[in-house]
């Protein structure tokens, strides 16, 4: 069986990305609008005659776009941060609890997770679930990425060479991530979000840091990584790194996981020491976009998790 699949907004990088990775697919067929991807005609017929739909738009185009679907029948996948903590659409990061993968499965509206939160997320909400941090905890996240996922004007700014070698952003602390990760990691209280981005194109590092002697109870270093590794046991896509691989590495390539959908998460400290180290790898366009994008596609349509997928 076939499925159509349109992307609106498939020009933009993570547009791009996602037909890239379903364009050989012989299972799903491209509706594709070429020149007449800005005739509204076109786009509201593609929008209700597709069997599942990609939103990689501007968060108000892409409230305009899901107001323009009228057939119920149509999946929507929106990439964009419009609807990522709206309680009706479900948030599309299937590794996130137990049941989500199902609930992905069921939905006709998922939110595609942003490529911070979902190093964040993965990092946190464990150990919120699992009582290690509580929820009125204050949390910082540090986190680097690669230009591309600044958007058409940095990644021209970069390439041109007149960006720097790295940049700190979202100085005002009102990064439109911050709702995201607080919500879905279970927080009471925004966390501290210190984002920036690194003169390459693309993968990224998503770091929290816990001083482990003032949490409750004064979680050990292996129980950190224990809660971790059994939040995602069997995971297909996420990877806990062993600790002994860990200490006896020397640093992290934010590129390591370039072109593939996961993601390995990093327990860094001394074992009886005092502090810890949480690191996410991932690629910013990959498992933190359109990789997930496509997960979330196929099991929207009822096929395999991975399939086309790496």
């Amino acid at each position: 069986m076939s499925y159509s699949i349109f992307i609106d907004g498939e020009a933009g990088t993570t547009g791009l990305e996602i037909r890239e990775r379903l364009e050989a697919r012989g299972d799903l067929e491209l509706i594709l609008l070429g020149d007449r991807r800005r005739d509204v005609a076109a786009r509201r017929e593609a929008l209700n005659g597709a069997d599942a739909v990609i939103l990689c738009l501007p968060d108000e185009a892409a409230k305009e776009a899901v107001a323009m679907i009228g057939n119920p029948a149509v999946r929507v996948i929106d990439a964009s941060t419009a609807y990522r903590v709206d309680p009706v659409w479900t948030y599309g990061f299937a590794e996130m609890a137990p049941g989500q993968t199902e609930k992905i499965a069921a939905a006709t509206r998922v939110s595609n997770p942003g490529c911070y939160p979902t190093g964040f997320i993965g990092l946190v909400r464990p150990l919120v679930s699992a009582g290690i941090i509580s929820a009125g905890w204050p949390v910082t996240v540090n986190a680097v990425s690669g230009y591309s996922g600044g958007g058409k004007a940095m990644i021209a700014e970069f390439e041109a060479g007149g960006a720097g070698a790295y940049r700190a952003y979202g100085l005002s602390l009102k990064h439109k991530h911050v709702p995201e990760m607080t919500r879905h990691t279970g927080l009471e209280r925004p966390v501290l979000f210190a984002p920036a981005v690194g003169a390459y194109r693309q993968g990224m590092l998503v770091e929290v840091p816990l001083q482990l002697a003032a949490l409750p109870g004064s979680p050990s270093v292996e129980v950190v990584h224990g809660a971790l590794a059994e939040a995602y046991a069997g995971s297909r896509f996420v990877e806990v790194v062993e600790l002994e691989e860990t200490e006896a590495m020397a640093g992290i390539d934010p590129e390591g996981l370039n072109g593939t959908n996961r993601m390995r998460l990093h327990v860094f400290g001394d074992r009886g020491g005092a502090q810890v180290r949480l690191v996410a790898l991932l690629d910013n366009l990959g498992k933190g976009a359109s990789g997930a994008a496509v997960q979330n596609l196929n099991l929207m349509l009822g096929l395999r998790e991975d399939t086309g997928l790496s």
